[in-house]
């Protein structure tokens, strides 16, 4: 019985990748040891995420950066880092921007519920472009740099960008359109590592906060991200986390690499980002799985879940109505099968077959993005064993016959 069945749940697998509903990685044993040894101390905050931002800097190319509780509160520090600065009566004001800069510009075709993060900072979120008029709903034609440069107004605060093949403006143009405007550029690309190039790519290019999932390929604890970028503004954002109730301000000495005292009239009060506090552990996790993640063992983690999900397939081999084939992987991902059901052939949708699957023991649960079209996805992220891939490749062979 291991420790979830104690509580009365049933684990599941997990190929679907690194879903939060269902707990994201399976964490390393590395990971989970340095973890361990980290409950067994206390530290101070403020200089252990100066101890962070140092290791961070040094992976992404950034000025500073810090460990943040998942990436959707690295995007609700960003934006009240651009909203405050190192104005603390702003801070303590936070949600709360009536009479102060509050906007943040988003291309249309990138505003979706993961923004829910930046409106609780206090921010209006301001799109630039305006949908299709083709028949097709919800159809967004790509905005233009013209209209991304049109919504800016003294009450600009930011632009957020989520780097998606294809989006447009492209990113070096809205990075060229805030900077004439001195305006901050602010990154999701929580799910955007692996490749591994990604960790830099947005700060090489100009970008000025940017957000990345701790919990998605980089393989360390589900509730921790890293938020990097122009040293002000991590600062600002570190500030806005910290428990800072009982410090004497006048005794104060943060760590001045991330937070210069003498910039504060003050300090804030349990800023905006103290309701999701990082825990000293998430943080050392976060630093190990950073510190291990290379190509060289994303290279070695690649060809071990390759095996795997060739056992997969070889289990879904000439089934009448099913195709089968390895997605094509221009950006590094780890390995994801495609199997493609044609509902006449087999007598049941992909969406029968997830449901049949879901609901077994144990049950798995799959990347159901295009399960509407018949398509279902098997991610390889969480495959850790030739035991549970073939389970999942002789289940699905089932579901499918």
């Amino acid at each position: 019985m291991n420790i979830y069945e104690t509580y009365g749940v049933k684990p599941v697998i997990n190929v679907a990748g690194a879903m939060t509903r269902y707990g994201g990685t399976l964490v390393g044993r590395r990971v989970l040891d340095a973890m361990e040894d980290a409950a067994r101390y206390s530290v101070s905050l403020d200089q252990l995420q100066a101890a962070a931002s140092r290791i961070i800097a040094r992976r992404t190319h950034a000025e500073a950066g810090i460990v943040t509780c998942g990436a959707s509160h690295a995007l609700t520090l960003a934006t009240a880092a651009c909203i405050c600065g190192w104005d603390v009566a702003r801070m303590n004001r936070l949600p709360h921007t009536e009479g102060i800069p509050n906007e943040v510009v988003m291309p249309l075709q990138h505003i979706s519920g993961y923004d829910h993060a930046i409106q609780a900072a206090g921010a209006r979120i301001i799109p630039a472009g305006i949908f299709n008029d083709t028949p097709e709903p919800f159809t967004v034609r790509p905005t233009d740099r013209w209209e991304l440069e049109s919504c800016i107004t003294e009450h600009t605060v930011a632009i957020a960008f989520a780097p998606l093949p294809g989006s447009h403006p492209p990113l070096d143009q809205v990075i060229e359109v805030a900077h004439k405007h001195s305006l901050p550029v602010i990154i999701d690309a929580a799910a955007r590592v692996p490749p591994l190039n990604n960790l830099h790519l947005y700060i090489d290019m100009g970008a000025d906060l940017v957000a990345i999932s701790g919990g998605k390929g980089i393989r360390g604890p589900q509730a921790s991200a890293i938020l990097c970028g122009r040293r002000d503004l991590v600062g600002s954002a570190l500030l806005q986390m910290l428990d800072l109730a009982g410090e004497r301000f006048d005794e104060w000495s943060p760590p001045a690499d991330l937070i210069p005292r003498e910039k504060l009239r003050g300090k804030p009060l349990h800023g905006i980002g103290r309701s999701g506090k990082v825990t000293k552990e998430a943080i050392i996790g976060l630093l190990v799985a950073l510190e291990s993640f290379s190509e060289e063992e994303f290279a070695a983690l690649s060809a071990t879940r390759l095996e795997l999900v060739r056992l997969i397939q070889d289990n879904l081999t000439e089934l009448p109505g099913v195709q089968v084939q390895l997605c094509d992987d221009e950006e590094q991902h780890y390995p994801v099968l495609q199997v493609t059901v044609e509902p006449d052939a087999i007598g049941r949708s992909a969406l029968d077959v997830v449901r049949t699957l879901k609901s077994g023991e144990p049950g798995i649960c799959f990347d159901e993005t295009e399960v509407e079209q018949g398509v279902i996805y098997i991610d390889s992220l969480n495959l850790e064993s030739q035991e549970t891939a073939a389970m999942v490749g002789t289940r699905l062979r089932a579901a499918l016959t």
